[in-house]
């Protein structure tokens, strides 16, 4: 059975070429809405956006208002992670550091991509009366970890946009929340050694990894009108994971 009021709904999702992103499309259009992926690989039914460029994010929206008349909702999944210690010490002396680049490539993608993308369409779900904004935080946004400084401090910046936005757009109909994930099994983690691996499952409650598909209909259903109230909020879904365990 769909959730009310998504079908017909103009919904864009960044990242949305692979592991959330493509279940986020996947879970909007099962509802009926009309989804329009971006992302900077493109592909066969995905239009190339790289958040990271102002240009190119405000020249794709302006793409999609000329093909489907409107805006209704905003999903800002993209992201990537760049692990490094802020300094990595070993026998008495510095080891390594996190770069300038490997800093800056990820609050690139993950907090001004954020800002590009939303600062591009808010003015259209004005326009159109409303809308929704849902953004992609992280359990380390809430808690920090280890060899992710660049990576927290995103998706703790995002937790504080989100916050903001609801207080400045809840006037005009805009709703804004964010989704702050536990561990996933997305394509990331499939890299990851096993041991490490096992050692997320063991720190989540539900004994298990997320699929993509719990944040896709979680994503789903705040945009939902069976969400209508819900603003300015930070949605865990995580599987009750207790951090530092």
């Amino acid at each position: 059975m769909r959730i009310t009021g998504l079908q017909d709904k103009v919904v864009i999702v960044t990242g949305g070429a692979a592991g959330i992103g493509k279940a986020t499309v996947e879970a909007f259009a099962a509802e009926g809405a009309k989804v329009v992926a971006w992302d900077v690989r493109g592909g066969a039914g995905i239009m190339q956006v790289d958040v990271t460029q102002a240009g190119a994010v405000n020249a794709a929206t302006e793409a999609v208002l000329a093909a489907q008349g409107r805006i209704d909702v905003l999903v800002n999944n993209a992201g990537i992670v760049r692990d490094a210690q802020i300094v990595k010490w070993k026998d008495g002396a510095v080891a390594a550091v996190m770069s300038d680049e490997t800093f800056d490539a990820v609050v690139n993608v993950n907090l001004k991509g954020v800002f590009y993308c939303a600062r591009a369409v808010i003015p259209h779900l004005i326009a159109g009366g409303g809308g929704v904004i849902l953004n992609a935080s992280s359990v380390v946004g809430l808690y920090g970890n280890f060899g992710q400084t660049n990576y927290t401090a995103t998706k703790a910046g995002v937790i504080a946009m989100t916050k903001t936005w609801a207080r400045e757009l809840g006037r005009y109909g805009i709703r804004v929340n964010a989704v702050a994930p536990g561990f996933i099994a997305t394509e990331i983690l499939s890299a990851m050694p096993e041991k490490i691996v096992q050692t997320m499952v063991a720190r989540t409650p539900l004994g298990r990894m997320g699929r993509p598909e719990d944040i896709a209909h979680t994503y789903v259903w705040l945009a939902s009108d069976a969400a209508s109230f819900i603003h300015g909020a930070v949605i865990s879904v995580d599987g009750g994971l207790v951090p530092g365990t």
